[in-house]
């Protein structure tokens, strides 16, 4: 099992990256980064991801891709604490003399895809599952979906080719924090039951909390360890906003921006930021 405590810390570490780096500019999704938080921090600090920061297009390497596009940006502090580019990179967000665009786009070293798209990320993340069972190469490819992204034709379509295929080394994680932008998912177009549903298209399917590192590692393994030629999705509950008071849960505060008293008392919760496992 990872050091869970550093782990921890490296959750409070990204909340204040990703905030600072959207006060700056006023520009992104703060709640839906933070709702996905643990998990790509449990994919690259908790020896889960193969990548290479020296060449982050090797045919040797796992592939991740934020399919929830208007949250890519999550992934930003972490390609930088690692190497991908400079950490200058990240003071320059949204800037025309920088990389880092709000939605992500495959110029980026570490970035596979573009995403603005609902559902587009999610395909290309099961062809280059399939490009490797093809090349007989031994790597995954991970998708975090968000459940509002759930609502698309193109999820489905992909999840029926990836049975249909065998591909056991194809994991999506859906970000289910129960809200899209307009409101609660349930009160919207009912998901639930969502594990039930990628059962029923072929898949593995397992929910857990997805702000438990524990719970996250113990379905990473349980991916690891599978040998029934199934794709898997791992339904990671979720709190969009975590971290923030008043962001939490609140679909309103999708790509809202806090005035001068909302940051004071955003920073002071994130100092005081912590998780139970």
């Amino acid at each position: 099992m990872p050091n869970i405590p550093e782990l921890i810390k490296r959750s409070r570490w990204l909340r204040e990256e990703l905030f600072e780096m959207v006060i700056r500019t006023r520009k992104g999704h703060i709640p839906s980064c933070y709702s996905c938080a643990e998990i790509v921090c449990a994919l690259f600090y908790g020896g889960v991801l193969k990548y290479d920061a020296v060449h982050p297009k090797s045919r040797d390497r796992d592939t991740i891709i934020v399919s929830k596009g208007h949250a890519s940006m999550v992934l930003y502090p972490i390609l930088a604490d690692l190497g991908f580019y400079p950490k200058e990179e990240l003071q320059k967000f949204t800037r025309p003399d920088g990389i880092l665009r709000m939605y992500a786009d495959h110029s980026i070293p570490g970035i596979e895809a573009i995403c603005g798209s609902l559902g587009h990320g999610f395909t290309i993340g099961a062809g280059l599952a399939f490009a490797n069972k093809k090349d007989k190469k031994d790597f995954k490819s991970y998708v975090i979906v968000g459940d509002g992204e759930c609502y698309e034709g193109s999820i489905w379509e992909t999840a029926m080719f990836a049975s249909h295929y065998e591909l056991d080394n194809l994991v999506v994680i859906v970000d289910r924090n129960r809200l899209c932008i307009l409101n609660d998912t349930e009160q919207c177009i009912k998901l639930d039951p969502m594990e039930d549903k990628w059962k029923a298209f072929g898949w593995n399917a397992t929910t857990i909390n997805g702000h438990s590192y524990k719970e996250i590692f113990q379905a990473f393994d349980t991916v690891a360890k599978s040998n029934n030629k199934k794709p898997t999705a791992i339904i990671a509950n979720s709190v969009k906003g975590k971290g923030i008071s008043f962001m939490e849960n609140k679909s309103e505060w999708h790509n809202r921006m806090p005035d001068a008293g909302q940051i004071n008392l955003a920073r002071e919760n994130l100092a005081a930021f912590t998780l139970t496992e």
